[in-house]
């Protein structure tokens, strides 16, 4: 075999061995399941960091290649709203600069389309760009005026007269019918738009949809799923996103548990 004495021995007593990571496996692929295949490396590390296991990132990304746990990525067609210019567009209030310093200062929607065997549903979600958090959202099988006003609806009762935020949407004509705008204006809320076919106008709102879609929507087989059953399983992943999914910009913490470290929330 030409193989040394030495290494050969080596080799024995590696494989007789106790494996030292057989523990930090058995940790790894709990919070990989109990988060749905919904985590990377990086927040899987970050998990493991609060239990008090003190690895590193390659160690982790080493376990995981291993177990073949892998995040599952796909990209599909955009829903587009845009019918036209059917009234007056207004201007960009954003530019791009999707940072806020308080709460209900700037927010961001539109509408993702989700297409099963059973048919079409459709989200409207409001996201505050100053942590991430689903401010409210709405769930319909029809991308008309009742789903983003009433999403608007929600966010009025949550907000309140406290705060005047600027909404920032693409040129959808649900954002250009006389309820939104009425509302908006009652309200003394700012309308922003994007540019006509410029998605990274609203970038940050199209990056949550894209993460909707990778860690809940592509990763399960909806056949034999019904509407009902799919709304209340995607409402149902929109709180976890909020109370439970940590953020890396927000230290490895929930959009719900940074706030109450600020003492924002109870």
């Amino acid at each position: 075999m030409k193989l040394s004495r030495s290494s050969y021995y080596y080799q024995i007593k590696d494989f007789a061995a106790e494996d030292k990571y057989e523990y930090l496996c058995h940790e790894v692929v709990r919070i990989f399941l109990e988060n749905k295949a919904r985590y990377g490396y990086r927040r899987i590390h970050a998990e493991l960091k609060k239990t008090g296991i003190k690895v590193s990132e390659k160690v982790v990304r080493k376990v995981m290649k291993e177990e073949g746990l892998e995040v599952k990525i796909r990209k599909a067609r955009k829903y587009s709203s845009y019918k036209g210019e059917i009234s007056p567009a207004v201007p960009n209030e954003v530019q791009r600069d999707f940072h806020s310093e308080k709460p209900d200062e700037l927010l961001l929607s539109d509408i993702s389309e989700f297409a099963i065997p059973a048919g079409k549903v459709y989200l409207s979600p409001a996201v505050d760009c100053f942590d991430g958090m689903l401010v409210t959202w709405r769930i319909s099988e029809h991308p008309n005026a009742d789903l983003v006003n009433g999403m608007l609806d929600d966010v009025i009762a949550n907000i309140g007269a406290k705060s005047k935020p600027i909404i920032h949407t693409d040129r959808g004509c649900h954002y250009r019918w006389p309820g939104w705008i009425e509302r908006m204006e009652i309200n003394g809320y700012i309308r922003s738009m994007s540019q006509k076919g410029c998605s990274p106008d609203n970038a940050a709102c199209e990056g949550l949809f894209g993460r909707i879609k990778n860690e809940f929507f592509y990763n399960q087989d909806w056949t034999d799923v019904t509407i009902e059953e799919f709304s209340h399983e995607l409402d149902l992943y929109l709180h976890w996103y909020n109370e439970k999914r940590i953020k890396k910009s927000l230290g490895y913490l929930s959009p719900v548990e940074y706030r109450r470290s600020l003492g924002l929330v109870a």
